[in-house]
């Protein structure tokens, strides 16, 4: 296996996992303790390592030569009743993985750039930042594809008036699985642009 792909597969699994621990550090920000309690607040990936979404996929995605990872961890649980003010905490608890994979994209691509106008030319340290930023550039547009169980279904979900969630999660729930299939399948057509268009943004690499 090439040096580059375990760089991206490592790199992957600490971003899904900042990705679950920020799900529920906001679940605890709003009372809810269940993450805390089960020690998925936690940088250990033993205890967030999903085979099929941290490793299985983002293996198919190299070899099929994809041009970007994506991929998922166990998802930290938390329990929507202990959550004070609810209908303001789900939206943001859904948000917030996210928001912190924009955010880490967000600082990697700045360092990107103060090491290019410094006039650093490390290139392979330039290429490892640039998987950070595009990896985890990639999970932000990809969760929030509104498609449960992806947080973008979440942050709809709240959005939706009271008569429209029901249709929404009968729809969802019988065809989500299959929609998601469809979109990793053919994910380079549908939001690739966007990823790419975020990672030039955000890097200033083109």
């Amino acid at each position: 296996m090439q040096l580059d792909v375990i760089f991206q597969i490592l790199i992957l699994i600490f971003s899904v996992i900042i990705h679950e621990i920020s799900h529920g550090f906001t679940a605890l920000c709003f009372g809810d303790k269940t993450a805390q309690y089960e020690g998925r607040l936690t940088l250990n990936p033993i205890k967030h390592l999903d085979w099929l979404g941290s490793v299985i996929l983002p293996l198919f995605l190299y070899l099929t030569h994809a041009g970007f990872m994506i991929g998922w961890a166990k998802p930290v649980p938390y329990n929507p009743y202990n959550l004070r003010n609810r209908s303001v905490a789900e939206p943001l608890i859904a948000i917030a993985g996210p928001a912190s994979n924009l955010f880490v994209a967000t600082i990697f691509g700045f360092i990107i750039r103060g090491m290019i106008f410094s006039g650093y030319s490390s290139s392979s340290l330039i290429l490892i930042f640039s998987f950070v930023v595009l990896i985890n550039v990639s999970l932000a547009v990809f969760n929030l594809i509104p498609i449960p169980p992806l947080d973008g279904s979440k942050i709809l979900f709240a959005l939706l008036p009271t008569n429209a969630k029901h249709t929404f999660h009968h729809v969802s729930e019988k065809y989500g699985l299959l929609i998601i299939l469809a979109v990793v399948m053919f994910l380079p057509n549908f939001i690739s642009p966007i990823i790419f268009s975020l990672f030039k943004l955000i890097t200033g690499i083109y």
